[in-house]
């Protein structure tokens, strides 16, 4: 199942469309707002945005980041996750070659982008998004490929097992938001989710070994860093090289 250009060029339309709900989701939900009402609007001077300056990414740019009304800028972050879940769309739907694949990989990336940024700001990962997604790729998994589900299941409860088990062994390092977004995952990936399991751990014992050398040991270690982000970026690997991994693995070592 391959796609054709003018394929991917909805896709990253829709990516950019939905990047931008997803701004609304990062900044909203931890704050236990609607995420509905009231309408998008200036986060400095509370205008709402007409329909024609809520244009993702392009409003942006015409507006040179900042608001029309009072001027104060918009941060580039909101054009960077529109085009980082417009390219990450093109990618599920150009390397993954099966409509489950497609189907879970896109949903995947629509609760990585947000479990990440809201983790990295607020230091929690909200139930309100992760049930949610649960129930998501259960329901799509079941529906699109019921034989490949007991295996996801699988996944979800030895990749959250491995990180509950983390948790009660060291309660500072991560938090119980962890445990559930690497069930998630697991529900997303299957087996692939050991290959984004072990990139989410290079990553985090790299960014570890960056702040005990920026810091020292002693405050290094007491350094609060959130496993979100690296989850996330674990999560990316499973989702495109997990496979592959995996594949290698077992027609080596097995």
């Amino acid at each position: 199942m391959h796609a054709n250009f003018l394929e991917l060029v909805f896709t990253a339309i829709g990516g950019l469309i939905l990047g931008s709900f997803l701004n609304v989701v990062i900044h909203r939900l931890p704050r236990g707002e609607s995420l509905v009402r009231p309408g998008s609007h200036c986060p400095h001077c509370g205008v709402s945005l007409r329909p024609w300056d809520n244009v993702p990414l392009v409003s942006w740019l015409v507006l040179r980041g900042r608001c029309r009304e009072c001027g104060e800028p918009i941060a580039a972050r909101y054009p960077l996750v529109e085009v980082a879940t417009a390219l990450l769309f093109v990618a599920v739907v150009a390397l993954r070659d099966s409509t489950v694949g497609i189907v879970l990989g896109l949903a995947l990336v629509a609760v990585l982008v947000p479990a990440a940024l809201i983790d990295l700001d607020h230091r929690i990962i909200p139930n309100r998004l992760l049930l949610p997604a649960a129930a998501v790729a259960i329901l799509a998994g079941t529906a699109l490929d019921p034989a490949g589900e007991p295996e996801r299941l699988i996944a979800a409860a030895a990749a959250g097992g491995f990180l509950l088990l983390a948790v009660l062994a060291y309660p500072r390092g991560m938090g119980m938001g962890d445990v559930k977004l690497a069930a998630v995952m697991g529900l997303f990936l299957g087996r692939a989710v050991g290959p984004a399991m072990l990139g989410a751990l290079v990553v985090g014992v790299a960014v570890g070994a960056v702040v005990i050398a920026r810091h020292g040991a002693v405050r290094g270690r007491k350094t609060a860093v959130p496993f979100g982000p690296m989850l996330g970026l674990g999560g990316l690997v499973g989702l495109f090289a997990g496979g592959a991994i995996v594949s290698w693995y077992l027609a080596t070592f097995a």
